[in-house]
């Protein structure tokens, strides 16, 4: 899977995995602790790690790197929220798509493009940045009970559809190697 398909359904697959964190936060966490963030960013960027990984088909070496990615991510925002508050989060969003990108390149290729991976996870981190402070507000007021989580998997699909597009979307076109010949097309 590839391209459009691969956008679409990275976007719909981790926002589900986002829906269902927002209804176990909702549901079963009473506080916010920083231990349930970084299990939940743990648990967050392995399901990317594994999408990603499973299109490269490295999944394990994608679910890693997604959990480090993820751990840092989360853990990352609690050293800064004290300092710049939840406005801090989106910092963080936008940055954690430069390290799929990195991460995407690291899966999908032998040599990385360290200029290709900069420009995507730019355009991802920028692109997705805006699109996630525009669905922000799904939770608020804050009244989980009171949540429509279908109104949630849509914010959330709006807000990991252009960085899975930057990611996943590419002007080339890889052909299979045949005959072993570079450039060759199948």
């Amino acid at each position: 899977m590839t391209g459009v398909a691969a956008t679409i359904a990275g976007a719909l697959t981790i926002a589900a995995v986002s829906t269902l964190g927002d209804f176990v936060w909702a549901t079963w966490i009473p506080r916010h602790w920083p231990t349930y963030g970084l299990m939940h960013g743990a648990l967050l960027f392995l399901s990317i790690g594994l999408f990603l990984g499973a299109l490269a088909r490295r999944p394990a070496a994608g679910a890693a790197a997604g959990v480090v990615i993820g751990v840092l991510a989360a853990g990352t925002f609690y050293l800064l929220e004290p300092l710049a508050g939840y406005s801090s989060m989106f910092l963080v969003w936008t940055g954690v798509w430069v390290a799929l990108a990195g991460l995407n390149g690291c899966l999908d290729q032998k040599r990385i493009d360290s200029r290709k991976v900069m420009a995507r996870g730019t355009v991802a981190a920028v692109a997705s940045g805006a699109a996630f402070y525009a669905i922000s507000a799904i939770w608020r007021p804050f009244d989980p009970r009171g949540w429509d989580y279908a109104v949630h998997l849509g914010a959330w699909t709006a807000a990991y559809l252009p960085g899975f597009g930057a990611l996943l979307l590419s002007r080339e076109r890889r052909s299979p190697d045949v005959g072993g010949s570079p450039g060759a097309t199948g």
